[in-house]
């Protein structure tokens, strides 16, 4: 049997492509950065399959290009708001995530910014290589401490249940907010309570988003939001950067309405606010939420499966839009 082709739009690591390989005809996207639209519209002509990233926009147009014997599209991601699910269900093409995979991953490195953030790690950083620490000062580098306070967590799935946990072991207390309440012993059990955005955002010296992007998250941090917070507070985000209004953020850092924020995620990705480059109190990490070894081997693992079954007439362990096996 002819073997199905598919077109991968970057590399990943090697055991998931070692398992496509297998069993498809397959192309690897070879670019630095962003695949560029006409170059995935032209990649995609003909193709089975498509395993692509949450950065590679995939509408009507890349999906009218890949043609009517396009089956399935594998997100090498937990999210895919880059993909139009609606044209691909009416399509009948499958549409697949990474899900559950990358939560203690993105969890860690959410509490990787908190902490150096609140301590100046990236300030101090470079103040040492600039040669200016001409030794200890009562005054040097004040920072905040993190044990003992409120932690906001804003969307509370899996990956914001993961960061509260580690919350106990620093004594905080727990706010969050999200579309859904928790079940009550999830609650008892990470010590969380349920309230509102406008009071998780007045009362947290933390807060952290873990929410995905849809109409009703775009911008749920804008200036209004800002002015809420405490002045001594941060903003984490490793969820999505459309979520926070970006020159709203750079005023709210420049007069100093909070103290800090940090960022793996941008609301124009990969471009970023220029101002925001020219502050000190904002660290800037580029979406390295899942990137571990472990994990991104993982992903690329359930995403070729994922493109694999589908591929050959099995539903798919991880298919986002399950109406299209109606059709």
């Amino acid at each position: 049997m002819k073997k199905p082709k598919v077109f991968v739009t970057a590399q990943i690591p090697d055991e998931g492509l070692k398992m496509i390989s297998q069993h498809c005809e397959m192309q690897i996207g070879n670019y630095d950065g962003v695949l560029p639209k006409d170059v995935l519209i032209d990649k995609v002509k003909g193709v089975d399959g498509i395993l692509c990233l949450l950065a590679d926009v995939i509408d009507r147009d890349v999906m009218e290009a890949a043609g009517k014997q396009l089956k399935v599209i594998a997100n090498y991601a937990v999210g895919y708001n880059n993909i139009d699910i609606e044209e691909a269900t009416k399509r009948g093409i499958m549409v697949t995530n990474t899900p559950g995979v990358l939560t203690e991953t993105t969890a860690d490195l959410a509490w990787a910014l908190m902490m150096s953030i609140a301590r100046r790690i990236v300030e101090s950083d470079k103040f040492v290589r600039e040669g200016k620490f001409n030794g200890w000062q009562p005054m040097l580098m004040l920072g905040t401490d993190i044990y003992g306070a409120t932690l906001g967590v804003v969307g509370f799935g899996r990956i914001g249940q993961a960061v509260a946990r580690r919350a106990s072991g620093f004594n905080m207390r727990v706010l969050y907010y999200s579309r859904k309440r928790a079940p009550e012993d999830v609650e008892k059990q990470l010590n969380a309570s349920f309230v509102d955005l406008s009071t998780l955002l007045r009362e947290s010296d933390f807060v952290t988003l873990h929410l995905p992007l849809t109409k009703e998250t775009y911008h749920l941090i804008g200036e209004e939001e800002l002015r809420m917070m405490k002045k001594e507070a941060y903003l984490i985000n490793t969820a999505r950067g459309p979520v926070i209004d970006e020159k709203a953020l750079v005023k709210a850092l420049k007069n100093k309405w909070i103290r800090g924020a940090a960022l793996d995620v941008f609301e124009k990705e990969p471009q970023i606010e220029p101002e925001l480059l020219e502050l000190d109190n904002v660290i800037l990490t580029p979406h390295i939420g899942s990137a571990s070894y472990t994990t991104r081997t993982k992903m690329s693992v359930m995403a070729a499966e994922n493109l694999v079954k589908a591929l050959y007439g099995e539903i798919p362990p991880n298919l986002v839009n399950t109406e299209v096996l109606k059709k």
